[in-house]
């Protein structure tokens, strides 16, 4: 952690305000572009959405511009993942189907995607995954991967370090305006900024998180032991997964299996359910998750909701589960809109991924702003 004030004067390239993978994927792209930088993060290391989430590249599920910034995205991380030395699966992504509008869902996606939503009978499934007896079959997205974000982000941001990028830890930016960052620790004069601070972007530029109806998502998620059928190489999507992803929107089937499960399951659709999971390198599963939107979020957990999210999994997997830890999620959510880019002031831009999808797309969002900012 860097300690004391900022020796004057000191400049960069590119000030990055966040150091979340949102923050990070800017600050390779722009160190790529041969631009010095600088990141400014208020904590000591990212404890946010970055390393509370499932680490998974959810690319094939994605639709329109995030599925395509996922598709780039996908390349970084593969590449990153060699160089910077951090695990990661490419095992793609199994999505289990309990009821036959399920199948039909996934063989309607199938038929829009190709090979890239693969079918799957009972037998297939189980030779990816272990599946609980309700399980009919399902699909292989196997453009998908996985990481284990606890690790991945600050061995990402070990990586910039060695290659010259400067961070400023527990350092809290105060102000931001057009050449100029003002932080706890003094100033940094700035060619470009980047403030990537995720949900609290109201706390920066309430404005601008105003006009977008930016608020915070809280997830209930959840480390379990992991099952004694042994490995889950894949990440597993489920029926709830189907009405969370855009990717699945467009399927005919889809209205019949939202009306079934909201029956079924009433609460937990009404939480947000979307039932996965992904199994860590030491073999444990992070699982989830519900969803609850509010500008200020309730800072208390369920249980019901938590006890009705490890019900879902022992039958997805077919066995009791032991919870490890639990934990709130977090990240932006705004209506109609899976990213938020905006300009307060001249080389100034402000960015958030507001759909949940940060570790999926943000190697393949990075590019793209600042091909605008630094033209």
């Amino acid at each position: 952690m860097t300690s004391g004030l900022l020796r004057r004067p000191e400049r960069a390239d590119v000030v990055v305000v966040g150091a979340g993978i949102v923050g990070l994927a800017h600050a390779c792209e722009a160190l790529a572009r041969g631009r010095s930088v600088v990141v400014v993060e208020r904590d000591e290391r990212a404890v946010g959405a970055s390393v509370r989430n499932f680490g998974h590249g959810c690319v094939t599920a994605q639709d329109g511009t995030a599925l395509a910034y996922a598709r780039t995205a996908r390349d970084t991380w593969v590449r990153l993942a060699r160089s910077a030395g951090f695990w990661l699966r490419e095992s793609g992504t199994v999505v289990l189907a309990r009821a036959e509008d399920e199948m039909a869902v996934l063989e309607e996606f199938h038929a829009l995607r190709g090979e890239e939503a693969v079918p799957l009978d009972r037998a297939g499934v189980e030779a990816r995954v272990p599946a609980g007896p309700d399980v009919l079959g399902g699909a292989w997205l196997p453009m998908d991967v996985r990481v284990d974000p606890r690790e991945a982000v600050p061995a990402i941001a070990a990586w910039l370090a060695a290659r010259g990028v400067r961070f400023l830890w527990g350092t809290a930016a105060l102000t931001v305006e057009p050449g100029l960052v003002r932080t706890s620790r003094g100033e940094l004069a700035a060619g470009h900024v980047v403030v990537a601070v995720g949900h609290d972007v109201d706390r920066h530029f309430p404005e601008i998180a105003d006009e977008a109806g930016l608020v915070r998502c809280g997830l209930q998620m959840m480390r379990v032991r992991g099952p004694a059928a042994g490995a889950v190489d894949a990440a597993v999507l489920s029926g709830f997964s189907l009405m969370k992803y855009p990717g699945f929107a467009s399927c005919p089937s889809l209205p019949a299996l939202r009306d079934r499960l909201t029956g079924e399951h009433a609460e937990l659709v009404a939480a947000g359910l979307n039932l996965m999971l992904t199994q860590r390198p030491d073999g444990d599963l992070t699982v989830g998750d519900t969803h609850a939107y509010a500008r200020t979020l309730d800072p208390f957990g369920h249980e019901h909701l938590d006890q009705g999210i490890l019900a879902q999994v022992a039958n997805l997997l077919g066995g009791p589960l032991t919870v490890r830890e639990r934990w709130r999620g977090v990240y932006a959510s705004a209506p109609g809109r899976d990213f938020l880019v905006a300009t307060p002031a001249p080389g100034v831009q402000v960015v958030s991924v507001t759909s949940g999808v940060g570790m999926t797309t943000a190697f393949g969002l990075a590019p793209a702003v600042l091909d605008g900012l630094l033209a």
